[in-house]
């Protein structure tokens, strides 16, 4: 039996969808200037299918903020974007960036999925996944065949099932003890990490080049280096495993010191980034028997979270920070 659509908002139901309508309404404008320099045909076909999707998904949330009767969000608007603006990164690097946001958002969405329990809220996030998907696969196969994506190395296909028979299979952090070869799954979690991490370091070249407020952009330059020290120190990891780390040569920011997005947009998109890359990590701490790469996802994790933290604050004191819903304060309510 299907909870009905006219069912209230659950507390989760309403916060998810109010962080869709901010990644949507930020999404929106940031297509507004991606699409302005289009010009090649393939990336533009992309873009303006994602767009288009975006506008429908932006339109459907506000109508279900009005159905609940919830004040409907700010999020972000066209005073979040400079029209006419000069290209802040090179075509290469657009298609580059919308590959590392359909991971976040595919993340995003499934999860959101199994945090629903009205009907049409389920429907919407199973559409989302599916949407975030095509535009990874469309990302993916494009940057292939431009050859400007470096694929994983290959392994040997092993030939029979293996079980661990010693604890040693866990050495890593007795600097004494010999470290084994990396498994699959291991190699797998780092190389997404480092790749991750390439594009954000572009990414946060860009956004400093072209911040209008000094210490915003000395907080993108912060958040550059913590992207280059990650990438240095994972990539590490895989070249002593005798594993090529990927080091893609294309994709980069322009020369341009004026970016087409508000500071506010731009803090924005850092944020739910290093919140991805918080669960990245987690991810890639709880599948790793080598006890040295917890180790080390858990320091790097702990410069994650502090930067991320600083970001709120920054946010906080510019007024860029949009208040989610809140659950009555039920204290207050007994004292009043």
């Amino acid at each position: 039996m299907h909870i009905a659509k006219h069912t209230p908002l659950s507390s989760t139901e309403l916060g998810t969808l109010w962080m869709t309508y901010q990644t949507k309404t930020m999404m929106l404008q940031i297509y507004a200037h991606l699409l302005e320099g289009a010009k090649d045909e393939e990336p533009g076909q992309i873009m303006t299918y994602d767009r288009d999707k975006t506008a429908e998904t932006v339109s459907k949330t506000r109508e279900m903020f009005r159905e609940a009767g919830a004040a409907i969000p700010q999020g972000f608007t066209e005073q979040d974007v400079k029209r006419g603006a000069p290209r802040l990164f090179d075509p290469v690097f657009e298609v580059m960036y919308l590959r590392m946001m359909s991971k976040v958002f595919t993340g995003l969405y499934a999860l959101y999925n199994s945090m629903s329990y009205r009907s049409d809220i389920r429907q919407l996030y199973r559409r989302l996944t599916m949407e975030s998907q095509e535009i990874y696969d469309r990302t993916t196969e494009l940057l292939l065949e431009q050859g400007t994506l470096i694929h994983p190395p290959d392994v040997t296909m092993p030939r029979e099932v293996e079980f661990v028979r010693d604890t040693s299979y866990m050495r890593g952090i007795n600097p004494f003890g010999s470290k084994r070869s990396l498994n699959t799954v291991e190699v797998g979690h780092l190389y997404q990490a480092v790749e991750t991490n390439l594009c954000g370091m572009q990414l946060m070249t860009g956004f400093a080049q072209g911040a209008a407020e000094p210490e915003v952009r000395m907080y993108f330059t912060k958040g550059k280096n913590l992207a280059k020290k990650i990438v240095q120190e994972l990539s590490g990891v895989l070249m002593n495993s005798d594993v090529p780390a990927p080091a893609p040569w294309a994709g980069k920011a322009t020369d341009a010191t004026v970016s087409p997005f508000s500071d506010k947009l731009m803090m924005y998109n850092t944020s739910l980034l290093s919140n991805f890359g918080l669960g990245s990590n987690a991810l890639g701490t709880a599948f790793s028997l080598r006890s040295d790469l917890p180790a080390l996802m858990t320091s790097l994790s702990k410069d994650i979270f502090t930067y991320a933290v600083d970001g709120g604050k920054l946010m906080i004191k510019n007024n860029w920070m949009e208040e989610p819903p809140q659950m009555e304060d039920r204290k207050q309510l007994t004292r009043s």
